[in-house]
This record gives structure tokens, C-alpha cells and sequence, in this order.
């Protein structure tokens, strides 16, 4: 302090030709700080009410110190009283913060509140979060405490034992409870002397193995240093504003240990000013070897002062306006209004509660070396952000030399989440998360988070994958064949259609339907077309279309096929037994009459499919937990119902007109292809409900497609490629003379019956 003010003195820009005057005095005990305080408000001697505060003028009108927290917080009511500036270089307690309790208070050391965040930072920097917490009753102390016991529930820390010292507390009780909870690391935060007895008392306990992290009060005191047995009790991290050399110091000490009088100094209300630099008989070597965590922020106090008073008297190159007065408030207001300013290239500024930025050093105690070594591992800032820097290369660790592990419980495996057990937050076990959900830290430690619905996960994952659109894509290789396929069936029909009608007189053609045959081939060639709404994504038209077109001219077909087998019944067996009713079907067209019927029975229970069994597109997340089968959903099956009840019963009642005609002549039975037909029919819609039944991939559309083209492929291979087999290759047999014989030979065998 005294350096200085000796510096502001000797320059020739800050405060030229004014020259600071100042007193010390000692505030370490009650009876010394409340009489040399009240010296600044008396007047000769006493102190009277005051009529008017603005232009109250007391003796100083700045005040620096003192240095502890609970000493500021007593005297500071004096002070606030009148405005007098109260600038703290060493009481940190975050209540000094309150404006409206301390108006005037200022400080140019960091508070409480950011050196419990450095001590949190730290803590989870290393990955700890069950600690315990030494506090005393003083004032500073349990403003700390309270402090860490807010910020480390939202870091993420769990306190698992707080010790606070009186005079009745048994330490080695605290500490087997402390081993016995398995807390490794210990945050000290206490006045020097209050640590110094708990450390000792650590070091006669052989309480070993520990992480000691040390409050800016004693992480640099270095009578600590010299105990005998430090080495035993484990790691010694602390936390002390940053260190910033003063130029000129050292000389300066030098200087004013080997000159001034002591005989000023002899009286009891002397005070210990700059003419007795050698009242005390410290030599020069033990100043400079105390601690100098504080020395830059008395330093800056002091300058703190000057500045604000170089404004408030209107000072330049030439000189200042002596003649003004200043009162306190004047030179608060000056403070409060001081911009960003540099001293030995650290900058100094004050928030709206009167608290510099933080910048802190984290230092570690080398308990291998004899004397300790306070080494410094790191840096701590919070202007403009706060940042933690930890050189962990420089971090060496009691013991093995490893981290020590000081958590309730381990850090669960990613893919796992915590279920508490006990009253801590750090304490659980470790459940997997089951799949379709994923474990995300930073969003919940506690529950598992549910995919989305288009996204899956195995067990134990923490996150979800896009599930995959399943449906039939027009690229690729099987449904290209599928669709060639169902385009070649189409050309055949029309190919067949073109022969037929080139030979349409012939006894083959007669016999396959004569102008039926058409029908037949268009509505084949129709219900094929129902193939090609089963590619690309299902919309409601190729839902309401994909089985509907098939269902409808497949009846159609098949009502033709049933109408030519009952027809030949009817020529041949029918005729003579029943010839009214032979002429009523030949004069009605009876074939086309039952075709038609079929047809429009058929269409209309197709349009109650397409309607009221409402097939819709579906987007199945249910059967797959990687895939979204994109297919058609039906609401209502009774109409789909009906429509395969009436195919069924045509194709049943086909098979039986045909097997009926077994004996028939061989150019009109048709029994075999037909059985053959619908055979195949009945084995592959038994192979399509079989696999619908069993999975819903997009594979069983696949199914449902081959399905439909073997029904179709086996009524044209069946029923028209023979014939046309005859009609290209085997003329001879289409002939009416090959027919007529035919017929003959078939009457010669029922007249022999």
C-alpha cells in the first residue's frame, strides 16, 4: 500500500502536484479496529450529528481494507453511512455484492461467488462429484459454503458430508466418516490459522489419501508449507488470485528497511506511517518471501483511489483544481464511472456491485520437494467467458500417480441410464436402455428418450437411426421382371387375340367360346394391368385399384371359362334331355346373360371394397424396427369378403361343369387344362395368405404380384396356348371334319352304354 501511494506521489500524469496522504492501522482484533476506525469520523476528538450529508467533508474520504470478509462486513456500516468509498482488496463474501446493503463498497478482489465457480470448475474438470465441504462459522466461510452448496447441485455435484468447526466438533470423527462414505476429495475453505489446525490435526490422524482443494484464503500460506508430515495427507490443490509482479517492489522494500526513525513511532496513537518504515525489526528478505496473493489487489485498491480522485479534480498534463472540494460521494461516483484501465498489463474494471473480473491461478502443492513447492498448474478468467485452462502434464497425484476416482458411483457405459438410489443425485445404478429408445446425457441422466416414429435403435444405443422405406421401387431388378413380365402377358393376350380372329370360323375357335375368346383376352389382359399398381408408394388410387381391377376381370374371365364349360354340358347332355330349356338358353343368349350377371355382381362388390373397406395407405412402423413398410391398409373386410367368396364359388363351380365333361370328346374337354387352372389358382392364393399371415415385408407383395400372374399365366397357357398350338402348328386337327368325327365317334360310345 505504501508503495503506491510512493509511486502515485512521484508521477508526473496521475495526480501532478497533488500529493495523497494516508494512515494505517491494525484491524486484526476488535479492540484495534473499531478505535482507529472511529478516528476518522471524530473531530478533535469526537464525533457529532451531522445537520447535512452533502456537504459533510469527514477526515478521509477513502478507505481501503480490511482484509477479511467479516471485518469489512463490521466496519463497513460506518462507511456506507456517509458514501465514504470502501475499497476491499482481500474480503470476498458475495453479500458485499448487495448494493443496497453496502452502497459504497468496491473491491478489486473476485468474490466468493466466482471462486466457488473455479472450485466447481475444478471438481469437473477431474470427472469428481461426491465431495465433502470444511466451512467454519465466520462470515466468509459460510458464505462459501453456501455458495458451493447452490452451484455444484447444478453442476452436478453431490455434497456427501460438510464439517463446520467449533470448539466441541471431534475432527477424527469427521474424518472416519468421511472414509467411511469413500470421499477422496475435500474442499478446505477456511481463514488460514482455522486451516492450519485442520491440516495439522489430518497429518496427527494419518487421514491419508486425500485431494485437498484450498480456498484463496490459505492456498498460498506458507507457514502451511513447513508442517512436518504434509507430504502423507494426499494432493493439495488451490485457488489464489492471479500473481502480478510489481516493478520496483523489491528495491522499495530494501530502501525502506535501511532508512527512516523510529522515534515517531513510540506513542500509542502513532500511526505506522511512511516516516517510520523500520517500526518493526522483519527484514527485508521474510517480507519479500510472504505471499503475494494479495499484494496486486491492494495495489490496485490504492490506484483505484488515485484514478477516481484524478477525475474528480479535474486533472491534466498541467496540474489539478486543488481548490475543488471533493466529498466522499463525489469520489464514489468518479469510481463507479472509471473505464477499463491497465496496470502491469492486467486490466482492471468494476461490474454494477462494485466486483472486478476474475482472474485466479490454480496452483499445486509439490509435497515431494523439502519445502513444498507451489507450482502453478493452471488459469481461471471469466472475462468475457468464463475458461478453465488445467495443464494436466503439470498435475501430480499422491500415490499411484493416477486421478483419484472420488464418485458414488461409476459413470454408466454409453447407452445406459442412472436409476438413483439414496438420497444423492451421484449415487445409482446403471439400466440399459431397451431398443426403440436411446440414452442422451445432456438431454436426461434418468430416462430412456423414445425414438421418433420413423427411426429405430438396438438396446443400448445413444441415438436412433433412420428406419428405411420399404415398398416396391420400379428400379429394382425383380419387380423390372415382373413388370416385363406382366407387359408380355399383355402383348400375348393381344397376340392371341390377332390369331383368334384371323381363324375366328375355325372348330378350334368355336370350341374355345367363338366371340367369348375376346372377352376372355381383354379381361386378361385388363386384370394385368392391376400388376402395375403395386410399384412406387402406395396412394389411395393405387390402393383402391391394386386388387379391385384384378378381382373384377378375373371373375369375368373366370365367368366365361364356367359359362363354356356349362355350355358344352348343355350341347351335349342337356339338349335332349331338356330341350325346352336348351332353346331358351340359345334364344336369350343365356352364356352372355350369366357372364353379364357375374360381372355386374362382381363390380358391385368391388366398388363396396373400394368405398366402405376404405383401403388407404399405411406406413407400418410395427412390424420392423428398422424399416417403415409402406402398403395398403384395409378398415373393412366384408366386402373384400364377398368379392372372393363369388370368385371362389365361379371357379368352384368351373372345376365342376369341367370334371362333369371329362367323357365328352376329346376336341371339347377341357376338363384337364381347366382343372389344371384352377388348381393353380387355389395353390397360389393359399402361398399369398400364407405369407401375409406370416410376415408383412414388402417381399409379401412380391408375393401377391406373382400370384396374380400365375393366375393369369395359367388360364392363357392353360386354355389358349393349346389351341393356338393347333391352329399354327396342327391344321389338320382344325378341321370340321376332324371335329365331326370326333363327335361320332363320341355318339357310337354312348349308344354301345
Amino acid at each position: 500500500m505504501r508503495f503506491a501511494v510512493e509511486e502515485i506521489n512521484n508521477s508526473t500524469t496521475l495526480l501532478p502536484n497533488v500529493t495523497l496522504g494516508y494512515q494505517i492501522f491494525d484491524h486484526c482484533s476488535g479492540t484495534q479496529t473499531f478505535p482507529s476506525s472511529l478516528q476518522f469520523f471524530s473531530q478533535n476528538g469526537s464525533i457529532q450529528a451531522r445537520g447535512s450529508y452533502n456537504h459533510h467533508l469527514p477526515k478521509v474520504i477513502g478507505f481501503t481494507g480490511p482484509l477479511s470478509s467479516s471485518e469489512s462486513m463490521t466496519l463497513a456500516p460506518l462507511f456506507m453511512m456517509d458514501l465514504i468509498p470502501m475499497v476491499g482488496y482481500g474480503a470476498s463474501s458475495s453479500t458485499l455484492s448487495e448494493k443496497q446493503v453496502y452502497p459504497s463498497f468496491i473491491r478489486t478482489v473476485p468474490s466468493n461467488k466466482d471462486q466457488i465457480e473455479l472450485i466447481i470448475s475444478i471438481i469437473n474438470h477431474f470427472g469428481w462429484n461426491w465431495v465433502a465441504f470444511i466451512s467454519s462459522e465466520h462470515a466468509y466461510s459460510q458464505d462459501g459454503f453456501q455458495l458451493f452448496y447452490e452451484l455444484s447441485q447444478k453442476a452436478g455435484i453431490c455434497l456427501a458430508h460438510q464439517v463446520v468447526l467449533s470448539e466441541s466438533l471431534d475432527l477424527q470423527a469427521e474424518f472416519e466418516n468421511i472414509d467411511m462414505l469413500n470421499i477422496k476429495v475435500i474442499v478446505v475453505f477456511l481463514g488460514e490459522l482455522k486451516a492450519m489446525d485442520v491440516i495439522r490435526s489430518a497429518i496427527g490422524h494419518k487421514f491419508r489419501d486425500k485431494v485437498w482443494i484450498a480456498g484463496e484464503a490459505w492456498s498460498m500460506y506458507q507457514p502451511l508449507t513447513k508442517l512436518q508430515g504434509i507430504e502423507t495427507i494426499g494432493t493439495i490443490i488451490g485457488v489464489t488470485p492471479r500473481v502480478v509482479a510489481l516493478p520496483g517492489f523489491a528495491e522499495f522494500i530494501h530502501r525502506s528497511r535501511s532508512e527512516g526513525h523510529c522515534t515517531s513511532c513510540q506513542s500509542h496513537d502513532a500511526f505506522c506511517n511512511q516516516a517510520c518504515a523500520v517500526c518493526f525489526s522483519t527484514n527485508p528478505k521474510d517480507i519479500l518471501g510472504e505471499s503475494t496473493a494479495y499484494a496486486f489487489s491492494v495495489y490496485s485498491a490504492v490506484y483505484t483511489m488515485a484514478l477516481a480522485l484524478h477525475t474528480a479534480l479535474q486533472c491534466n498534463n498541467s496540474g489539478c483544481n486543488t481548490r475543488r472540494t471533493v466529498y466522499p460521494y463525489t469520489l464514489l461516483r468518479e469510481i463507479r464511472r472509471l473505464p477499463l484501465f491497465s496496470l502491469n498489463q492486467m486490466y482492471v474494471s468494476f461490474d454494477e456491485n462494485g466486483d472486478p473480473p476474475a482472474y485466479y491461478s490454480v496452483v499445486l502443492w509439490n509435497t515431494t520437494h523439502r519445502p513444498v513447492r507451489i507450482t502453478q498448474i493452471g488459469t481461471y478468467d471469466n472475462h468475457p467467458v468464463a475458461n478453465l485452462t488445467i495443464d494436466d502434464m503439470k498435475s501430480h497425484w499422491f500415490g499411484d500417480g493416477l486421478v483419484p476416482f472420488s464418485n458414488c458411483s461409476a459413470e454408466c457405459h454409453p447407452g445406459h441410464i442412472r436409476q438413483q438410489t439414496g438420497l444423492h443425485e451421484c449415487c445409482f445404478l446403471c439400466v440399459e436402455c431397451p431398443s426403440n429408445q436411446y440414452a442422451n446425457y445432456t438431454a436426461d441422466l434418468y430416462s430412456c428418450l423414445p425414438c421418433a416414429e420413423f427411426e429405430w435403435s438396438d438396446a443400448g444405443s445413444t441415438s436412433c437411426q433412420k428406419r428405411s422405406m420399404e415398398y416396391l421401387r420400379y428400379s429394382d431388378a425383380f419387380s423390372v421382371f415382373l413388370l416385363l413380365s406382366a407387359s408380355f402377358l399383355m402383348l400375348l393376350c393381344v397376340g392371341v387375340a390377332v390369331l383368334f380372329a384371323m381363324h375366328h370360323s375355325t372348330p378350334v375357335v368355336r370350341s374355345a367360346g367363338g366371340s367369348m375368346c375376346y372377352l376372355m383376352l381383354s379381361c386378361l389382359a385388363a386384370a394385368t394391368t392391376s400388376v402395375f399398381f403395386h410399384f412406387g408408394k402406395p396412394s389411395a388410387l393405387s390402393c383402391a385399384l391394386c386388387d379391385t381391377v384384378f378381382h373384377f376381370f378375373y371373375t369375368t374371365c373366370m365367368s366365361c371359362l364356367f359359362v363354356r364349360s356349362l355350355q358344352i354340358i348343355v350341347i351335349f347332355k342337356m339338349a335332349t334331355h331338356l330341350p325346352r330349356a336348351h332353346a331358351l338358353w340359345v334364344r336369350y343368349g343365356g352364356q352372355w346373360l350369366l357372364v353379364a350377371g357375374v360381372s355386374l355382381l362382381q363390380l358391385l362388390f368391388c366398388a363396396l371394397w373400394a368405398t366402405v373397406g376404405s383401403p388407404a395407405p399405411e406406413r407400418d412402423t410395427r412390424s420392423f424396427r428398422d424399416q417403415v413398410v409402406l402398403n395398403c391398409l384395409m378398415e373393412n373386410y366384408v366386402p373384400v369378403g364377398f368379392s372372393v367368396s363369388l370368385l371362389g364359388a365361379v371357379s368352384f363351380l368351373c372345376f365342376f361343369f369341367a370334371y362333369m365333361g371329362t367323357d365328352l370328346p376329346k376336341n371339347y374337354n377341357e376338363a384337364k387344362a381347366i382343372t389344371f387352372c384352377i388348381l393353380l389358382l387355389y395353390l397360389s392364393w393359399t402361398l399369398f395368405i400364407t405369407a401375409y399371415l406370416l410376415s408383412r415385408s414388402k417381399y409379401v407383395t412380391y408375393v401377391k404380384v406373382v400370384v396374380h400372374l400365375g393366375s393369369l399365366y395359367s388360364m392363357m397357357f392353360t386354355y389358349f396356348i393349346p389351341k393356338c398350338f393347333i391352329i399354327v402348328f396342327q391344321p389338320l386337327k382344325n378341321t370340321p371334319e376332324y371335329f365331326q368325327a370326333a363327335i361320332q365317334s363320341y355318339t357310337q360310345t354312348i349308344s354301345r352304354m
